[in-house]
C-alpha cells in the first residue's frame, strides 16, 4: 500500500541519538522533505519532547548515555505509549535485532546505514499508523477515502474536498477519538509560509461539516476537534 505523501499531514518525527552528525544528517534529510523533527540527546531530553508535543514516528539509537534506547522503549510501551519506533544500533547480530524488536521497537537498521533505506522504512511504519487495513483506502462510517485517487465517497456519492480539507480529515482519522488542539492542526497541515490567517483552521473544519455532515467532527472548547470512530 502506497499512501502519496503530497496527500499525508507533515509527519513529525522524534530523533533520539547523542551522535550530532546523525542528528544533523536526520534533521536536514526530513526538513528537506517538508517534515517536522526534533532531536533529543538521551531519554531525558526525549520524555521533555514528549510531554510537550506530539509525534508520529520515533527514530531510538541502541547505545545513549544513562538509560539505553531498549530500556526506553521498553519502559515507554508499559506506560502505553503506541508509536512506530524505529531502532538505530550498531549491534548487527541476530540475537540483538530479535531482542530490540521484543522489547517494544517495530523495526531495527544496523549502523551504518543508508538514509533512502531509512527514510523508506519510516515512510512504511508511518503508514501503517494512518491506515493498517492492508487496502489503499480508509473507511469511516459510510465514508470511504480512496487514498491513490484522492477522493471521498460518501455513501458512494463522491465529495469534493481541497487539498487541505483531506489533510485535516487524515489528521483527524489518524487520531481519531482524540481531541487534536487547532495550533496542532494548524503545524501539521499548514506549512508557516501559507499558514497566514487565524482563522482558516475555523473556516477549513466548518466546510469540511457542511459536505460530510456535522455529526462526524466533535469539537469542545479549550480541546480542539476530534471524530469518533
Amino acid at each position: 500500500m502506497l499512501i502519496q505523501n503530497v496527500y499525508n499531514p507533515i509527519m513529525r518525527v522524534l530523533v533520539i541519538e547523542d551522535d550530532e552528525a546523525i542528528c544533523s544528517l536526520l534533521v536536514e534529510s526530513f526538513e528537506s522533505r517538508g517534515e517536522s523533527v526534533e532531536c533529543a540527546k538521551d531519554s531525558e531530553e526525549a520524555e521533555y519532547y514528549l510531554s510537550t508535543g506530539e509525534y508520529d514516528v520515533m527514530i531510538l539509537d541502541w547505545m545513549l548515555p544513562g538509560e539505553s534506547g531498549v530500556d526506553f522503549i521498553e519502559r515507554l510501551r508499559r506506560c502505553g505509549v503506541k508509536m512506530p519506533v524505529l531502532m538505530l544500533s550498531a549491534k548487527s547480530d541476530v540475537r540483538d535485532r530479535i531482542e530490540g524488536l521484543r522489547r517494544g521497537c517495530d523495526d531495527y537498521l544496523g549502523k551504518p546505514f543508508s538514509l533512502d533505506e531509512l527514510e523508506a522504512r519510516i515512510e512504511a511504519i508511518y503508514r501503517r499508523v494512518i491506515d493498517n487495513s492492508g487496502r489503499n483506502e480508509i473507511r469511516f462510517g459510510d465514508m470511504v477515502i480512496d487514498l491513490d485517487k484522492k477522493e471521498l465517497y460518501k455513501k458512494g456519492e463522491k465529495l469534493e474536498l481541497t487539498r487541505k480539507e483531506l489533510d485535516l480529515l487524515l489528521l483527524l482519522i489518524k487520531h481519531r477519538n482524540s481531541y487534536i488542539s487547532k495550533s496542532r492542526i494548524a503545524e501539521s497541515v499548514w506549512r508557516e509560509s501559507d499558514f497566514v490567517n487565524s482563522n482558516v483552521v475555523e473556516v477549513t473544519i466548518h466546510n469540511l461539516r457542511k459536505k460530510l455532515g456535522k455529526e462526524y467532527i466533535k469539537s469542545f472548547r479549550g480541546l480542539g476537534y476530534r471524530v469518533d470512530l
